[in-house]
């Protein structure tokens, strides 16, 4: 391994502050930042970070984000990192520059115009977004959470909707505050579970016209059960909570087309809904398709090697998301699935390549660990199972797997915070909730 020398300085360049590329910036920037060792630097198009796994939450309102969002400029400034607002849309690999599209308001004014940053290092941590499968009226008619601005506008235009329904005395025609949401997985389902609770939340607070009978929550998967990846048992008892508050869930049913009305399936079957949510599959950003011609896969996913550097440049890594990393233990054709905690693997092992690459030193290996998967249906429950070498495979459910599920966030504030400041942000939770409405009522 050659030692990086091409400045006295190397510069490390991170795209995206999504929770693999931020705990990554925060770990360099706290030991080769503060060191004057290298100069790191985060790109992200927005200006602030918030926990993916929240998004259905900030959806449903059930979570203001500004209580929990992240500001990238405060928190680099405090962990000896540069931070570059921003969204990439090109590299070149000979000049090892990636290019920033300009930023305009919502004017079309261009405030900050396009820029290029150079780098010796480059981790791109873009992850994914929604993949819609070419079908048709998706784009037009769906929302997504693939941001957090997704996530506002769906609970915006929910608001709207209750508040429109609640102003003429209730609803007037059936499917009028109905929302329909294609895909069983975990986002999907913890989405409708929030959006029963909020509900009940928006009635108590005095829109009462609109009773919560009067919205119907549908969720449309196109496999036979949901949580695929689930054990068929886990899988039951998601549906059957899901029954039990008033979630019709559609299995079965592949979506061929969404109208501005409603979605209709491959049976024929057609659901009326104001509200359309696509949470069925994600891919890589189109525009990682080819870019600095590096190689990727057929939803853009850039192929890695073993040490996760890409498998063209052995100076741009790849985690999360957007990486596409073999699983060699589930098989030669599996690659690791897109979630939180293999983001956080990824972080931790380029932390150290990208250690040892400077100095010199022979590149670890990446092996993922599956430690299981849990989805939380909001205050009614939580489903899911563990996986450790001592105990194997446990399934989880009700108040443990709820507390498990929790502590998934603490992890990841603990490696952007550290425990004290962890301890003071609970405590202010703690109160903030007393002081505050349960939902998040403009």
């Amino acid at each position: 391994m050659n030692q990086v020398a091409t400045n006295p300085v190397p510069r490390i360049v991170i795209v995206g502050g999504g929770a693999g590329g931020l705990e990554l910036a925060t770990r360099l920037g706290n030991s080769l930042g503060q060191q004057h060792r290298a100069e790191i630097t985060l790109i992200d198009c927005s200006h602030s970070h918030i926990w993916k796994p929240l998004l259905h939450e900030v959806a449903a309102g059930t979570l203001d984000c500004n209580d929990d969002e992240l500001s990238y400029l405060a928190h680099a400034r405090s962990h000896h990192f540069r931070f570059a607002l921003g969204r990439m849309d090109g590299l070149n690999r000979q000049d090892k520059t990636v290019s920033i599209a300009p930023i305009v308001n919502r004017d079309g004014i261009e405030v900050v115009p396009a820029r290029r940053q150079a780098y010796d290092l480059l981790v791109i941590a873009v992850g994914s977004v929604c993949n819609d499968f070419g079908i048709p009226g998706v784009a037009e008619h769906c929302l997504f959470l693939d941001t957090t601005e997704q996530a506002k506008q769906f609970q915006t235009r929910l608001m709207e909707a209750y508040l429109r329904a609640h102003a003429q005395g209730g609803t007037q025609r059936s499917g009028e505050l109905d929302v329909a949401i294609v895909g069983g997985g975990a986002t999907g389902i913890e989405l409708s579970a929030q959006l029963h609770q909020a509900t009940r939340l928006l009635h108590a607070y005095g829109l009462d016209n609109v009773r919560p009978s009067d919205i119907r929550l549908h969720l449309i998967e196109a496999a036979p059960k949901l949580l695929p990846d689930l054990p068929p048992r886990l899988s039951e008892a998601t549906r059957a909570q899901l029954n039990a508050l008033g979630v019709a869930t559609h299995l079965g049913e592949r979506v061929v087309e969404i109208t501005p009305e409603g979605i209709k399936t491959q049976t024929g079957l057609f659901i009326p809904a104001a509200l359309k949510v696509w949470a069925a599959g994600i891919k890589a950003p189109e525009w990682l398709n080819g870019t600095g011609g590096l190689e990727t896969n057929r939803i853009n996913q850039l192929r890695v090697k073993p040490t996760l550097q890409t498998s063209l440049d052995d100076d741009i890594f790849a985690l999360g998301d957007c990486a596409a990393c073999p699983w060699p233990e589930k098989g030669p054709q599996a690659f690791v699935p897109p979630r939180a905690q293999s983001a956080h693997q990824m972080a931790e092992v380029i932390y150290t390549n990208i250690h040892r690459k400077l100095t010199g030193k022979e590149l670890i290996t990446f092996r993922y660990r599956d430690y299981g998967s849990l989805v939380s249906l909001g205050k009614y429950s939580t489903v899911g199972n563990l996986m450790g070498n001592l105990l194997g495979t446990v399934m989880i459910e009700g108040l443990l797997a709820r507390l498990v599920y929790l502590s998934l966030y603490k992890m990841h504030q603990l490696a952007l915070f550290g425990p004290f400041r962890v301890a003071l942000l609970m405590v202010a939770h703690f109160f903030r909730r007393r002081l505050r409405p349960k939902i998040k009522l403009h």
